[in-house]
């Protein structure tokens, strides 16, 4: 197997953590990124760096210059990055009202722009390569928005919209970008949930407001039933990194609760998606 230079994104917990493991223990030299390694993330960053194969960054997605900075240090070090994953994120639910246009800005500083912020920086020497790999973390939320969570999934959708077109757009210069949408698993992102700071708005929603909290407590009841493994998210990361250039599906679903519907939609719009661009006569870019 091809030793690769990986970049991660969000790598203190959950999903971006298990994919900072497994690809060191498959051999592949990892950069895991994540903020405050002096601070509240010491104990994650010195855990991480004692396994081989890891390097840990400290990055702010929400500055570019951290984001460029992190970059230049691979590429000055390594002479390449051959995939990124964009794990970091932030959820937010409640009612989306209660979101002030500074609580939407928080949260697609991260989601969205941290992302795009990567994305930018590491597309040139991938470029010149002729060769890599972007995984985007969505989520089936992506796809199909849930109610009192459309702040989060609002970013989410816009991840599968970046994702999708530049999949087609950078694919003929040999990078492939391409997505994981995951469904809920219990990860330490829900240790993390952003709200709505607008409390006023709650009382005119009556019964309403309650269902959040229900929902949270159904999620938290599935999680005991069906027990899914974050791990599968991870696993299906480094099967994409195997996987030879030019051969990734675009979206790969890890749902073991739900994710019957999300493909059965993936099927269908990706059915139509590529008669709308054979109609416009971009078929050559399918291939």
């Amino acid at each position: 197997m091809e030793r690769k230079v990986i970049l991660i994104t969000g790598t203190n917990s959950g999903f971006g953590w298990l994919t900072a493991n497994s690809c060191a223990v498959a051999g592949h030299k990892v950069y895991a990124t994540m903020r405050d390694t002096k601070g509240r993330n010491t104990d994650k960053a010195k855990a991480l760096v004692q396994q081989a194969n890891i390097e840990v960054l400290d990055v702010e997605l929400t500055n570019g210059k951290s984001v460029t900075d992190a970059v230049a240090a691979i590429l000055n070090k390594e002479g390449r990055i051959d995939v990124v994953v964009n794990n970091a994120g932030i959820y937010a639910t409640g009612i989306a009202e209660t979101f002030t246009e500074g609580d939407l800005d928080k949260v697609m500083d991260v989601n969205v722009n941290g992302l795009w912020r990567v994305i930018r920086a590491v597309l040139p020497p991938m470029r010149k390569q002729g060769e890599g790999l972007i995984i985007n973390i969505s989520s089936v939320a992506g796809r199909f928005a849930f109610p009192f969570q459309a702040v989060y999934d609002c970013t989410k959708f816009a991840v599968e919209g970046l994702t999708e077109g530049l999949h087609y757009e950078v694919r003929p210069l040999g990078v492939d970008v391409v997505m994981i949408q995951p469904g809920a698993f219990p990860t330490d992102i829900w240790g993390k949930t952003a709200t709505g700071s607008d409390a006023a708005v709650i009382a005119a929603y009556g019964d309403l407001a309650k269902v959040p909290e229900q929902i949270g407590a159904g999620v938290g009841q599935m999680f005991e039933v069906l027990k899914p493994n974050p791990q599968l998210v991870a696993d299906a990361i480094v099967e994409l990194i195997n996987t030879p250039n030019g051969k990734r599906p675009l979206r790969t679903v890890v749902d073991p609760a739900t994710g019957n519907f999300s493909e059965i939609a993936n099927r269908q719009v990706k059915e139509q998606y590529e008669n709308f661009l054979t109609a416009f006569g971009m078929q050559a870019m399918l291939s």
